[in-house]
C-alpha cells in the first residue's frame, strides 16, 4: 500500500490537467482492485455545472451532467450531509428514496455502478466535493480493500481534491471572464486545431459534451465563433507572457 500511495502522490505532483489527474487516480485504484472511480466537485455558483473527473462510462457521465443528477443523487446527498466516508449500495433499499432517486440508481446500475465507497470532502464553507470508488457488486476483493485501506483512501481523496482544485483553477480568467476547468481545457485543445470530436476523445468525453463546453466559452466571451474565442485565449496568454 505504501508503494501505491507514494506513486499516487508523485503522479499528482507531476501532472496538471484533468486527463492526467484521471490517469493518476485510475492507476492507483487499479493497483488496489478499485477500477471504477468518480471525483465530483460542486460548482461554487448556484445552479452551476459541477466538475467531474471519472473513468465511469462516458455515456453515463454525459447523461448525469446533462440531467443535473447531482441534485438528486442519494450518494451526493449523504456526502453533503456528513464528513465521514461511507459505503453504499444495498443500504439504500432500507431508506425512503424519492422516485427520481430510485430511477437514478436503476440507470447507474445499467452501467455497472451498483455499490461503492464515498469520501465526502468539506472545507470551512461546507461540502465541496466527493470521491467515489464504485463497483458492479460488492465482491470480497472490493470489500476487503475498503475495510483494510479506509483511512488511506480518505487521505488519497483529500490529496486528489487539493491538487485538482489548485491545478484546474489556474489562469482560467481570460479578459475578465472566468471559464470552468472543462471550458478552459476544451478551448486550449481547440487552439491547437482539434475538433470537438477529437477533443472528446482526448478528454474521455463525448463530442456533444466537448461542443457544449466550447459553446459555453463562446457565450461567456460574447463571440460567435470558436476562432474568436481562441483569439481571446491567445491574446490573454501573450499579455501574461
Amino acid at each position: 500500500m505504501h508503494r501505491v500511495f507514494q506513486s499516487f502522490v508523485d503522479g499528482l505532483a507531476a501532472n496538471g490537467d484533468a486527463n492526467s489527474l484521471r490517469t493518476v487516480l485510475a492507476d492507483a485504484g487499479a493497483a488496489l482492485d478499485l477500477s471504477c472511480f468518480a471525483y465530483l466537485s460542486m460548482s461554487p455558483r448556484r445552479g452551476g455545472v459541477p466538475e467531474l473527473i471519472s473513468n465511469y462510462p462516458v455515456e453515463w457521465t454525459d447523461h448525469y451532467l446533462r440531467e443535473h443528477y447531482e441534485r438528486v443523487d442519494p450518494v451526493i446527498a449523504v456526502a453533503l450531509a456528513g464528513t465521514e466516508p461511507f459505503e453504499w449500495g444495498q443500504e439504500f433499499a432500507a431508506k425512503r428514496l424519492s422516485k427520481s432517486q430510485c430511477a437514478l440508481l436503476d440507470e447507474a446500475a445499467q452501467f455497472g455502478i451498483r455499490c461503492g465507497f464515498t469520501v465526502p470532502i468539506h472545507d470551512s464553507r461546507g461540502p465541496v466535493a466527493a470521491v467515489t470508488f464504485a463497483a458492479d457488486e460488492r465482491r470480497p476483493t472490493f470489500q476487503r480493500c475498503i475495510e483494510q485501506n479506509r483511512s488511506v483512501l480518505q487521505l488519497m481523496a483529500m490529496y486528489f481534491h487539493a491538487h485538482a482544485r489548485r491545478r484546474l483553477s489556474i489562469n482560467r480568467v481570460i479578459d475578465g471572464v472566468a471559464l470552468s476547468p472543462r471550458e478552459f481545457e476544451c478551448l486550449e485543445w481547440a487552439a491547437q486545431g482539434k475538433s470537438a470530436w477529437e477533443i472528446g476523445r482526448l478528454l474521455n468525453i463525448s463530442r456533444r459534451t466537448a461542443a457544449f463546453h466550447l459553446d459555453n466559452a463562446k457565450m461567456k466571451f460574447g463571440v460567435r465563433t470558436i476562432c474568436q474565442a481562441v483569439a481571446k485565449l491567445a491574446a490573454s496568454k501573450s499579455i501574461s507572457e
